[in-house]
């Protein structure tokens, strides 16, 4: 079978297509150019000149063709666009999760067919399998450490009908094992951990240096409203923070609310950002139609965030409601918000 494997460069994409280069499969390797590496400015460490060169090296040791997609364009309309737009707007945005459904699936996918192949493969921890009703489900990986599924809510059943991910059943541990038998130059390369377009950290910066109009400014206030302080923009704040306020006070200040049309940011105590309910937007349901009544489900609302029990409806087609049996601190808005029945994910979406 002819497969395309996405490569980063990494130790988890090397090792996906050299199993399935194993397995007796037609392997392509395709890379993707998300940003211009050719002025002074470079992004992080994840995608560079350098990741495209090692994932180059590893096809040329598997023994199979390895190709580089330019996607620049592609990527600051729907990742990087999105990142700013949503930190503007008082929001948390989850750019990992935009790429893979917004661009790297639909993209590949598409590509794939080009080359007369129907599946692709990637390095994410996750599993793909079948229900008896022929439903495409998308499960937990077997390393929990890794999982990345929480990322993949997005995914159509078409989509999953086209992805492999031969590392989920491996731990991080067996994979670097496989690379070091293989003999891999990434098999001792480090995981990239920032986002790859702001590989310093500083969001604030980034959106102020990419955002179409200039940040405004406002202030910080309690929750009846009294300044505590002015701030330069509420891009510099996400729900549940508390470093950086610049607000002294007997006790830790967190922020609870960001208000992008009056520009103030209200904190209080941490006990204030427990929420016992939440809704979401541009749900996708993976494993099921969307529920009309209750239905039983655990809820991860980030990406470390341990899943927490409840229910959940659907309130339209693309919207949903959950409802904690305990209630939650930091319920983000922006950030996914991602559905579980055990370890396979119902649906998600997006945090209002």
């Amino acid at each position: 079978m002819r497969i395309v494997v996405a490569m980063s460069g990494g130790v988890d994409s090397s090792v996906a297509a050299a199993l399935l280069r194993q397995q007796g499969h037609d392997v392509i390797g395709l890379s993707m150019q998300l940003y211009d590496q050719s002025g002074p400015q470079s992004f992080g460490s994840c995608c560079t000149l350098d990741d495209l060169h090692d994932a180059r090296r590893v096809a040329s040791a598997l023994g199979f063709p390895h190709y580089i997609l330019n996607l620049e364009q592609r990527f600051a309309e729907t990742v990087v666009s999105n990142f700013v737009r949503e930190y503007s707007s008082g929001r948390t945005p989850l750019p990992c999760a935009h790429c893979n459904s917004d661009l790297k699936f639909s993209t590949l996918l598409e590509r794939a067919r080009g080359f007369g192949a129907d599946h692709v493969a990637t390095g994410h921890y996750a599993r793909i399998d079948r229900a008896g009703n022929g439903t495409w489900l998308l499960k937990r990986s077997a390393d929990s450490d890794k999982d990345q599924s929480y990322f993949l809510f997005s995914l159509t059943q078409e989509q999953l009908a086209g992805a492999m991910f031969p590392v989920g059943t491996l731990s991080k541990p067996e994979v670097r094992a496989e690379a070091r038998r293989l003999g891999l130059v990434v098999a001792d390369k480090p995981d990239s951990q920032e986002i790859c377009f702001v590989p310093d950290g500083d969001y604030a910066e980034f959106v102020e240096n990419h955002a179409a109009v200039p940040q405004r400014a406002g202030a910080i206030v309690d929750q009846r409203g009294e300044r505590l302080r002015s701030h330069d923009g509420i891009h510099r704040f996400t729900v549940g923070q508390r470093k950086g306020l610049g607000v002294a006070t007997g006790t830790p200040l967190y922020v609870l609310n960001i208000d992008a049309e009056s520009g103030n940011v209200t904190v209080g105590p941490r006990d204030q950002l427990e929420r016992a309910s939440f809704t979401a937007a541009g749900v996708n349901w993976i494993s099921t139609p969307p529920p009309a009544s209750w239905l039983a489900a655990a809820a991860q609302i980030r990406h470390r965030h341990r899943p927490a029990t409840g229910r959940v409806r659907a309130i339209d087609e693309t919207r949903a409601e959950f409802e904690f049996v305990d209630p939650q601190p930091a319920v983000t808005p922006g950030q996914a918000a991602v559905f579980y029945d055990g370890d396979v994910v119902v649906g998600g979406g997006w945090i209002d």
